[in-house]
């Protein structure tokens, strides 16, 4: 993942001079977080700022009750029917833990997923930013979308910025229901890059800029029938999909005065 630059001379030439100044170490992609969703001092869930008090979101077309403390069983987030109108469903945050960890510009977020083919399943791994003074939002909240999945559309995934809108992708053909798949979303600073096992299918050309902050969210909603996007079925009572191995990566300079001789 790191372009790695080669120290100055030969390394061949036993009398190569050494270098004043060594020179400028990219850094080393280092786990900076890998913490299962039942660590409880680095995932709270069920409550987030991105949703109203009431836990309820049904102006973004949502069956979701986020009740507090109400999350995934393991990596299985399961979305429970309450009545016609509302589901008790699953949602994990790193906002408001004692870890409090936020991504920042650069890093990279991988996970492991399997989706579920149910009519209604909306699952989504994304981004929420803290306000950056009292009443002052980021840009677009800080929100990124990793992947967002309908199954409407069975393998198509949608990845967009609202840090730097542009178009969002609707990419089809890159994921199938009840297959296990990678995603990962690189937050450049200048583009935002996404990749599903391995191979780059997208990258947005806007970024996230410099100051960027974000927690991690990874929630199952419930479609409520508007977009185009079918409510569940009246049988249907629950909706499953899985994560696992959820981590980010963060290059890390190397210590001041070494080099990669």
């Amino acid at each position: 993942m790191t372009e790695v630059i080669p120290p100055n001379g030969d390394p061949t030439d036993p009398v190569a001079p050494t270098d004043p100044v060594a020179p400028t170490d990219p850094g080393t992609p280092t786990v900076v977080f890998d913490a299962p969703f039942s660590d409880g001092s680095q995932w709270a869930a069920g409550a987030t700022s991105a949703y109203p008090s009431t836990g309820r979101n049904s102006g973004d077309n949502k069956l979701d009750h986020l009740v507090p403390g109400y999350g995934p069983d393991g990596d299985t987030f399961t979305a429970v029917r309450e009545n016609p109108f509302s589901w008790r469903t699953p949602l994990v945050t790193t906002e408001n833990t004692q870890g409090g960890f936020e991504l920042r510009p650069n890093d990279v977020l991988e996970a492991h997923c399997l989706l579920s083919a149910t009519q209604g399943a909306w699952p989504a791994i994304w981004t929420w930013g803290r306000d950056v003074a009292a009443g002052r939002s980021q840009p677009g909240h800080g929100e990124v979308d990793i992947l967002e999945y309908h199954p409407d559309h069975p393998q198509m995934l949608e990845l967009s910025n609202h840090v730097n809108p542009g178009s969002p992708a609707y990419l089809d053909g890159l994921v199938t229901p009840g297959t296990w798949f990678t995603v990962d979303c690189r937050f450049g600073t200048d583009s935002v890059v996404w990749s599903v096992d391995g191979h780059q299918v997208h990258a947005d050309g806007l970024g996230v800029g410099a100051d960027w902050r974000a927690w991690i969210i990874v929630n199952l909603s419930v479609s409520a029938g508007q977009w185009g996007h079918l409510r569940p079925r009246p049988d249907v009572r629950r909706i499953s999909w899985q994560v696992q191995g959820l981590r980010v990566l963060r290059n890390t300079p190397a210590p001041t005065g070494t080099s990669n001789r």
